[in-house]
C-alpha cells in the first residue's frame, strides 16, 4: 500500500509584489529605465546590450544581505555577480567620465517606492548616500546618515516619536540621540542612548523579504556530477540556486511532496526525460538519476542513469524546472538564458513551464536570446492559455554612445508585441533570404 502524499500546500507570501524597478548610472544604463515587472517578465536583445545590467543590482542587494558579515554599503565580489572594483558599476560612455553615483529603486503593488543612491565617496569607497522612501499617500521620506535629530524625528508622526522615547526613559536614563546608521545596504533610525542602541525602523524592511527570496539561476548552472552535496532547504536559496537542486529533490522525495512527479512531467514537456530520482549515498551526498527514455515504457522505471551520463542539456534545464517548482508566490525567480543547451522545439517548449510558474503567482524574470522561446510565449497568448496581461517584454538595444535603450511591449490577445525589433526576427529571415539568392545563381 502506498503512503499518502502530502498536498502541496504553499501560499502567497505576506509581502505584496514586486511592480517595478528602475535603474540610473549603472553601467551601460546611463539615463534611469522604469523595468515594468509582471509574473512572466522577458528581457530581450543582443549580446551586451544591457539585459544583465539592469538586475545585477537587485543581486547585489541580495550578496550583500546575505553575507556572513558586513561587507560595506553592497558586497562587489560575491557568489551572484563579481566586481573588483566599484566603478565598474557606474555608467561611462565614450565623451563621458565615469559618473559617481548611482540609482535603484523597488516599487510595490501596493503604491510604495524605494530610492536607494550608491555613492563613491573619495578615500571611503562605496557609500549609501541617500534612501528614500516615496509612500503610498505621497509623503516622501529622506534618509542620509547626516540628518538632524529633528529631521530624522519629522520621519515618523509625533506621537510614535513620543512613545519610542518614553519606552526607552523608563529603562535608560539620560539624554536620547536620534541617528541614521546604515544596516548593510539600506539605511535605518536608531536611537542612542548612552552606550545603547536600538534599532527604530527602516522602509528598506519592504523590500527585504523580496531580495532575499530571488532565486537565482546564471547562465551557467554548474557541470553534472555524479553526486551532489547535501544542504538545507527551505524558501530561500543564499547565492546560486544550482546548489540546492538536488537536495531539493531528495526533501520532496522523502517527504512525498508532488512536485518530484511534477519534474518529470515538465522534463518529458521539453522532450528530455520522463522520470527523475534521487538517492543518499551517504549523510552528505545525494545521487541524481534520470530516465534514459523520454517517455515512459515498460519497465522504464528500472532504466535510469546518472545524470552525469546524459546530454548536458538535462543538467542545465533541470535546475529551471525544480527552481520554477520551488518557487512561492510572490517569489521572485531570475533566470538568465533559460533555453541553454535545448533544441529549439524545447525552447519553445520552455515558454509552458515559464507560463505555468506565472500563473501560480511566481514572479519570473527571464533573460533570454531565444526566438524560439518568445514565440512560444506569443502562442500561449494567442491560444488563450496565457493572459496577456501577465507578461511584459523589454528590448535592449545599445545605442551609439555605448548606453542601454530600453523598448518594453505588451502583448495583445493575439499574442503580437506590435512594433518588434527590427534585428531579432530579421536574423533568421536574412539567412533563408541567403540560401535563396544563393539557390537562384546556381
Amino acid at each position: 500500500m502506498n503512503p499518502e502524499k502530502k498536498p502541496n500546500n504553499r501560499k502567497r507570501r505576506d509581502v505584496d509584489r514586486i511592480a517595478a524597478i528602475s535603474i540610473g548610472g549603472f553601467k551601460s544604463i546611463c539615463d534611469e529605465h522604469r523595468i515594468e515587472i509582471r509574473p512572466l517578465t522577458l528581457l530581450a536583445g543582443p549580446n551586451s546590450s544591457g539585459k544583465s545590467s539592469a538586475i545585477q543590482p537587485l543581486l547585489l542587494l541580495k550578496q550583500t544581505l546575505e553575507a556572513s558579515y558586513d561587507p560595506g554599503a553592497l558586497l562587489l565580489d560575491g557568489p551572484n555577480v563579481y566586481f573588483t572594483s566599484a566603478d565598474q558599476l557606474l555608467s561611462r560612455g565614450r565623451a563621458t567620465k565615469c559618473a559617481s553615483e548611482f540609482r535603484i529603486a523597488v516599487e510595490g503593488e501596493n503604491g510604495w517606492k524605494l530610492i536607494l543612491v550608491y555613492r563613491i565617496r573619495k578615500g571611503m569607497g562605496l557609500m549609501i548616500d541617500e534612501m528614500q522612501f516615496h509612500n503610498p499617500s505621497g509623503k516622501i521620506d529622506i534618509f542620509r546618515e547626516n540628518l538632524s535629530q529633528n529631521e530624522i524625528k519629522q520621519i515618523f508622526t509625533p506621537a510614535f516619536v513620543e512613545t519610542i522615547e518614553a519606552s526607552i526613559l523608563k529603562e535608560k536614563k539620560g539624554q536620547i540621540e536620534w541617528i541614521i546608521t546604515r544596516e548593510k545596504c539600506f539605511l535605518w533610525v536608531a536611537l542612542k542612548a548612552g552606550d545603547e542602541m536600538r534599532s527604530v525602523g527602516s522602509p528598506s524592511t519592504l523590500i527585504w523579504p523580496h531580495i532575499h527570496g530571488i532565486i537565482h539561476l546564471p547562465g551557467h548552472r554548474g557541470l553534472p556530477g555524479r553526486t551532489y552535496p547535501r544542504t538545507a532547504v527551505g524558501s530561500s536559496f543564499p547565492g546560486l540556486f544550482q546548489h540546492y537542486m538536488a537536495s531539493v529533490i531528495y526533501h520532496w522525495k522523502d517527504s512525498r511532496d508532488d512536485r518530484l512527479k511534477q519534474i518529470g512531467t515538465s522534463l518529458e514537456t521539453l522532450g528530455l526525460t520522463w522520470k527523475v530520482d534521487v538517492s543518499k549515498i551517504e549523510d552528505t551526498q545525494v545521487e541524481l538519476q534520470v530516465g534514459r527514455l523520454t517517455h515512459a515504457a515498460k519497465a522504464g522505471a528500472r532504466d535510469l542513469v546518472s545524470i552525469a551520463d546524459v546530454g548536458f542539456g538535462v543538467s542545465q534545464v533541470l535546475p529551471v524546472v525544480v527552481a520554477l517548482l520551488a518557487a512561492e508566490p510572490g517569489q521572485v525567480v531570475y533566470i538568465e538564458q533559460p533555453e541553454i543547451h535545448l533544441h529549439p522545439r524545447a525552447q519553445v517548449a520552455m515558454a509552458e513551464l515559464l507560463a505555468d510558474a506565472a500563473r501560480r503567482g511566481v514572479i519570473v524574470i527571464a533573460e533570454t536570446h531565444s526566438w524560439g522561446l518568445l514565440q512560444g510565449v506569443q502562442g500561449l497568448v494567442a491560444e488563450k492559455k496565457l493572459k496577456p496581461e501577465l507578461v511584459k517584454l523589454h528590448w535592449f538595444e545599445r545605442g551609439k554612445d555605448g548606453f542601454t535603450k530600453i523598448i518594453s511591449k505588451d502583448l495583445d490577445e493575439t499574442g503580437a508585441f506590435g512594433d518588434w525589433p527590427e534585428d531579432f526576427g530579421q536574423v533568421s529571415l536574412d539567412v533563408q533570404s541567403r540560401i535563396l539568392d544563393a539557390g537562384l545563381s546556381i
